[in-house]
């Protein structure tokens, strides 16, 4: 979708202008700095935004809540607070990735349930990979862009971002992304986006897509942790169009390294079978992020009631 004149007359607002400039900034100082003292800092940072709580600890807590449903307020206190440290820590590494081996992300990340993703690219079957926000989703690109160059296939796969303003900030997290090998598209774009998809696809290849919220509103409104939530129908029906596989999997962190859990592949039949298959997706979606809650960065509203 492309700008409308006034805006393309606008520009930027001096306040987008100070966010791009923050962004370009952390990408050259915190590689700069030893991988000990940025997490550090970083980790600091997030202890302060658990004591003193703003809007989006807040969404993080109701959202956990909803998540580990008996906890007490002292164990959501531990979960905001573990749960600030690891997107504190995704931000960390996200600023650092372009500068790390690959080769040592790919070694330093365990991967659980696997099998299948690999049978079916050995086959030439294309899969669409479903994930939440959570661990390090770019990480866990580097270690898919590895595995298939590896087993002598295409590495790149596609994926799908937010256009964000200023539209220089959105080029600069497209060319971070496209560094690590990703091919990446605006959601924002329609059906350009669609078609690169579905291309990738029907080529045999890999999608990857974030799936625990909707991000365009033209999702469907299913239950997802107990509550009715609106969630993006695309993974079940880019599986259902190309026949691919339609896997969850999870990204987490461990001290010093990543792991992907890959959940068992959704049954998608059929095109008239996108609602049901979405529902599947949403279910094993929660189990996974019920295993390691605070690795679940959603600081914005899910849940219709809420």
């Amino acid at each position: 979708m492309s700008p409308s004149l006034s805006e393309r007359v606008a520009g930027p607002t001096v306040a987008e202008r100070l966010v791009d400039l923050e962004y370009a900034t952390a990408w050259r100082l915190v590689r700069a700095l030893p991988e000990r003292l940025a997490l550090g800092l970083f980790r600091s940072g997030a202890d302060l935004a658990a004591r003193r709580p703003g809007a989006g600890a807040g969404r993080l807590r109701a959202n956990l809540a909803r998540v580990v449903t008996d906890a007490g307020p002292a164990e959501l206190d531990v979960l905001v607070r573990d749960g600030l440290r690891s997107y504190a820590r995704y931000w960390c590494e996200a600023f650092r990735l372009p500068s790390m081996d690959p080769a040592r992300i790919h070694a330093r990340t365990r991967v659980t349930g696997v099998a299948p993703f690999t049978e079916a690219v050995d086959a030439g079957r294309p899969v669409v990979i479903a994930l939440p926000h959570s661990g390090n989703w770019d990480a866990a690109g580097v270690w898919l862009v590895e595995t298939l160059r590896a087993r002598g296939l295409d590495p790149s796969f596609t994926t799908v971002a937010q256009r964000l303003r200023p539209e220089s900030l959105y080029r600069r997290f497209v060319a971070y992304r496209e560094s690590l090998g990703f091919e990446v598209v605006a959601a924002e774009d329609g059906s350009a986006a669609y078609r690169a998809l579905t291309r990738r696809l029907r080529a045999g290849g890999v999608v990857c897509l974030v799936a625990d919220r909707d991000v365009t509103g033209t999702g469907l409104e299913i239950p997802f942790l107990g509550a009715p939530a609106r969630l993006p129908t695309g993974p079940a029906r880019l599986a259902a169009m190309t026949g691919a596989l339609l896997l969850p999997a999870f990204p987490r962190f461990t001290p010093d390294g990543w792991v992907i859990d890959f959940a068992d592949p959704v049954p998608v039949p059929g095109r008239g079978d996108v609602a049901k298959a979405t529902q599947a997706l949403a279910d094993a979606l929660g189990v996974l992020i019920g295993r390691a809650p605070a690795d679940w960065h959603v600081l914005q509203p899910i849940w219709r009631d809420r």
